[in-house]
């Protein structure tokens, strides 16, 4: 490193960017710059806003626009304006392509944890509605390795629930809470999962069982912990050997609420509620049947390997062994789609402003053309003049990669600061997430260097091949 700055090839790469002159009217606006880069920054962070959403969005507006103004004129101050425009392309554009990715990613995170709340690691079900020996097939599954114990029997079944004149179509899955309460992440915000077993007994009135309710759907039935709801069963049962030809009724029966849980994914919030095991089952008619078993293991990662020995413990047939991802199989490519899609489009405009390099070092080697010429009359090497002209180019960009993660990652603690609010209707979640990645932002450092080295070698090889009675013919 010390052989690098010794160099005298890069201290001339480098006098070629700077300012000749400076200007006290860039000095003024860049200090007015920097106390609004950092007043409304701290505004956005310490002011408790009621005005609501827009306000929020013009404050977090103008504390970005006013930290990437600020940036660009600290920059011009030492630097040359065409140098000045083209570290502030390539700082534009990785500052993009850093908010974007940590948010994307903050995306998928979020959504494996929500679906990892309420949803087990690997599940078995069985082909059928017999599935009758699942005391047996939990046994086995428990012996396989990486399994965690105890495994957890469900039912699962699209019902509707009615509290007063409010409906609402739910998906209601029957448990054993002390079971379900180690292999699922259940977050209550009132009550607890154990009153499934054991519901409250009422001052007045036949004893009813116990339901848990999202936060969004006691919201939607303006219920709350001790009302009660009913919940029906389109179909009477399940069995086909219990069909008749006359049809039957729906199935209706009362709940006492005595919990309520938040999950912080919209789509399980609003439509599903938990009772135990042996209600749920008294709507199948069917007797000890279960839809299927589920378990944890001790690394998520590993799921689909466990998934695999687990099939193989059962010998396949009419069992099927589903993972979380293939489980939401959709939903996590969607979103690994989605941010590849961000990424390669940022990066395209990356690419953009690296064109911004060429035109600067094409203009600064004609500019340069004489002293080239003497330098080289004097000795240097074609190497030595097209290291000076790519120690400038990296300069620049190592300057804009640098300033574009710094601002990158300011917008991105601000927004976690924050908790910038969402529709969950639209986005499934109420807070966009952000996690920042060093692997990722490792990445976005080198392919921006990468590619910034490549755009350089062009007008620097065109100095090296210029010979010095072309720069000396018109003096």
């Amino acid at each position: 490193m010390a052989r690098l700055f010794d160099r005298p090839e890069t201290f001339i790469g480098w006098r070629y960017l700077f300012r000749r002159r400076r200007s006290r009217a860039i000095l003024a606006i860049t200090l007015v710059l920097g106390v609004a880069a950092v007043a409304l920054p701290s505004l956005f962070l310490f002011v408790n806003w009621t005005a609501g959403g827009i306000a929020q969005s013009l404050v977090a507006t103008f504390a970005v626009a006013s930290l990437m103004f600020f940036t660009t004129f600290l920059f011009l101050n030492f630097f040359s304006v065409f140098t000045t425009i083209s570290m502030t392309g390539v700082f534009w554009g990785v500052a993009a392509l850093t908010t974007v990715l940590a948010v994307t990613t903050g995306f998928q995170d979020e959504f494996q944890r929500k679906v990892l709340g309420v949803n087990a690691h690997i599940i078995v079900m069985k082909y059928g509605l017999d599935f009758n020996e699942w005391r047996e097939i939990a046994a086995k599954v428990e012996q396989v390795p990486h399994i965690q114990k105890p495994v957890a029997p469900f039912v699962f079944n699209e019902m509707m629930i009615a509290h007063g004149p409010a409906l609402s179509g739910v998906l209601v899955k029957g448990v054993q809470p002390a079971r379900a309460s180690q292999v699922l992440d259940i977050n209550m915000i009132a009550g607890a999962v154990g009153s499934l077993d054991h519901p409250p007994k009422p001052a007045a009135g036949p004893q009813l069982p116990s339901a848990l309710i999202g936060k969004e759907l006691a919201k939607k039935l303006r219920a709350k912990v001790g009302d009660t709801v009913r919940v029906i069963s389109p179909l009477g049962g399940l069995d086909p050997s219990l069909w008749t030809a006359e049809g039957k009724a729906p199935k209706m029966r009362e709940f006492q609420v005595t919990g309520i849980f938040y999950s912080g994914f919209d789509e399980y919030d609003r439509r599903l509620v938990y009772i135990a095991l042996p209600e749920a089952q008294a709507f199948l008619e069917g007797g000890d049947v279960v839809t299927g078993v589920e378990m944890k293991i001790d690394d998520i990662y590993r799921s689909r390997d466990v998934a695999r020995e687990v099939d193989k413990a059962l010998g396949g047939p009419p069992y099927r062994t589903i993972d979380w991802r293939e489980l939401n199989h959709n939903l996590f490519t969607a979103l690994r789609l989605q941010k590849l899609v961000l990424a390669v489009l940022l990066f395209i405009i990356v690419l953009v402003a690296l064109f911004g390099v060429i035109a600067t070092m094409t203009m600064l080697v004609i500019d340069k053309a004489q002293e080239i010429a003497i330098i080289k009359s004097l000795g240097m090497r074609s190497s030595g003049v097209a290291g000076t002209f790519i120690a400038a180019g990296m300069t620049i960009g190592a300057l804009g990669t640098g300033a574009g993660i710094a601002l990158g990652l300011a917008i991105c603690g601000l927004l976690s600061r924050f908790s910038y609010r969402l529709d969950p209707r639209v986005y499934l979640i109420d807070r966009l997430p952000v996690k920042i990645q060093v692997t990722e932002l490792s990445v976005i450092a080198l392919v921006t260097l990468a590619a910034c080295f490549a755009f350089t070698l062009i007008p620097s090889l065109r100095a090296a091949h210029l010979r010095p009675v072309e720069g000396l013919r018109y003096e």
